[in-house]
């Protein structure tokens, strides 16, 4: 008898079992250089998460003092570093509270907190953490899926190795604060925040807020519930005691972070904007496409999962625009799987289709920002592993973040007979931060879900340009593997401060762009003077 690995493994040959000589007729493109009618993009676009999970046990926040997981966010600077998730509703601030004589060896850091060299954690205590989180990050799933959560404390130190991360890392932090302490009139109590905003002021710390996380679920997570418009409410509360400090007056101020906008969720969100849209800088929504307890590989290369996330977006907007016209709408939380993900699939290479087209189709809809749950934490859905090690989507990450630049532009097929189900394309200028590059040029990224290999053509106007190529394909394993090459060669770290040159493979002017089966890339045409980018 098969065993579920077995069948999956089995599955995952099937689909990468294409022959070298499957090869489709190419398909030309149709590329809209001239103008873009779409706003630019945020600079942190691409942004991470850190749940607020790490700090249930104060001692797991240490592990953001590492100088390797320090080099590798700051790989996707500019982003934004949210603090967030359900347990950031069930911690509360304890200024008294401090690190246990045990723990306080992790709590390491120099008397100027902006200093950043060198890990600020020992490698003994580092390896006791390793040994100890195993069953810490069970206890964190066990919590999540019987939604059966416990008040935890979270001290000073956790705030400050939490700041100096995301400042050492080129991150701006947004913290999301406990929404479900309540007055008896169910009025949201503003005192323990104000402890916590007190101590980030005093430490000069500056940063965004958060109130709450997903409360259409509040009642299913707390017993209870709290109606859109007294969210909107709270959150003008909120605004207000910013409003008293100096530091924070224009500091951001994001949500409602709700999660799949069902009917029951988009009458929520209504009422949250009509009542408190106006204070809120963007607004804010969860994203999902399975559960990761039921999901299977074939979900993660299926277009018609990968389309769900139009309607989604398209109703986010839509709602956004008739209750709070102007206000930009971020992706404030989102992954391929609930559930802190699906082991043996979100942290592997086949997520990259599902990370890679919600990128490239949120930027296309109009979503400013898209936050990846994790970066680093509990479940399988993060982009850095409990070692430290990069996985395939973090490779993915910062190629993108490298490549696609802020302005939006459109692609398509020329050919009618094209399964544009399948082969996913999206087309932007390139980064103008990339010194290898100019003003004018533009990045084309594509994902190929066919059983064999597609060649696409450039249209004549671009035919006589040079291109890089910059084709990301499976480590061993295939479409389970946990590396990625570039080009070939695999992707990994030089050494705790450095990241490895990404270096792409110069086509000659007049090649098709080849895509292998099951895959994914990034081409920039060089000299394309696209005069939407100039």
């Amino acid at each position: 008898m098969m065993t579920i690995s077995m069948c999956i493994l089995f599955l995952a040959g099937a689909l990468l079992k294409v022959s070298s000589n499957t090869l489709a007729s190419p398909v030309e493109l149709q590329l809209q250089l001239k103008t873009t009618r779409r706003p630019v993009l945020n600079p942190r676009f691409l942004s991470v998460t850190i749940d607020a999970s790490l700090a249930s046990e104060p001692k797991y926040i240490a592990f953001l003092g590492s100088q390797k997981l320090i080099t590798l966010t700051r790989g996707l600077s500019p982003a934004f570093l949210r603090f967030g998730g359900t347990k950031s509703d069930f911690l509360f601030f304890d200024p008294t509270q401090n690190a246990s004589v045990e723990e306080s060896i992790t709590w390491n850091l120099p008397k100027k907190q902006d200093a950043c060299d060198g890990s600020k954690v020992s490698s003994s205590v580092q390896q006791k953490l390793w040994f100890q989180w195993a069953a810490q990050e069970q206890a964190i799933l066990k919590e999540a899926f019987s939604e059966t959560y416990k008040n935890s404390s979270i001290t000073k130190q956790t705030i400050d190795l939490l700041y100096r991360f995301a400042n050492c890392s080129g991150l701006h932090l947004i913290f999301g604060l406990n929404a479900l302490v309540r007055n008896k009139h169910d009025h949201w109590n503003s005192s323990n925040a104000k402890l916590l905003i007190d101590y980030c002021d005093s430490k000069k710390y500056y940063l965004s807020w958060e109130l709450g996380n997903e409360p259409n679920s509040f009642k299913k997570k707390s017993g209870l519930y709290v109606d859109g418009s007294q969210l909107g409410k709270d959150f003008i509360t909120l605004h207000d005691l910013l409003n008293k400090y100096s530091r924070y007056r224009t500091s951001g101020l994001f949500g409602p972070d709700i999660g799949q906008p069902k009917k029951s969720t988009q009458k929520m969100l209504k009422s949250f904007l009509k009542a408190g849209g106006k204070v809120i800088d963007s607004v804010t929504w969860h994203h999902y496409y399975v559960d990761g307890r039921t999901a299977s590989l074939e979900d993660f290369v299926n277009p018609n999962i990968l389309d769900t996330l139009s309607s989604e977006i398209k109703t986010m907007l839509r709602i956004a625009n008739e209750t709070v016209p102007g206000k930009l709408v971020w992706l404030g939380e989102t992954s391929s799987a609930y559930g802190g993900g699906s082991p043996g699939l979100s942290n592997t290479y086949i997520n990259g289709f599902m990370w890679l087209d919600k990128l490239g189709m949120s930027a296309k809809l109009g979503i400013d920002v898209v936050m990846r749950q994790a970066l680093f934490g509990a479940g399988s859905y993060n982009l850095v592993d409990s070692d430290f090690e990069p996985l395939p989507d973090y490779w993915l990450s910062l190629v993108f973040k490298n490549l696609v630049g802020s302005i939006v532009l459109n692609a398509s097929f020329r050919s009618k007979n094209v399964n544009v189900e399948n082969i996913r394309i999206y087309l932007h200028c390139t980064n103008i931060n990339n010194p290898k590059y100019k003003v004018g040029d533009v990045t084309l990224f594509a994902m190929n879900l066919n059983s064999f290999s597609q060649e696409i053509q450039l249209p004549s106007i671009l035919s006589g340009k040079f291109v890089d190529e910059y084709l990301l394909l499976p480590g061993e394993g295939g479409l389970l593997s946990q590396t990625v090459l570039l080009n070939g060669q695999v992707l990994e770290m030089v050494d705790d401060k450095t990241l490895p040159d990404l270096n792409g493979k110069q086509l000659d002017p007049g090649s098709h762009l080849l895509l292998p089966s099951m895959s994914f890339g990034f081409f920039v045409v060089k000299s394309a003077m696209a005069s939407a980018c100039l």
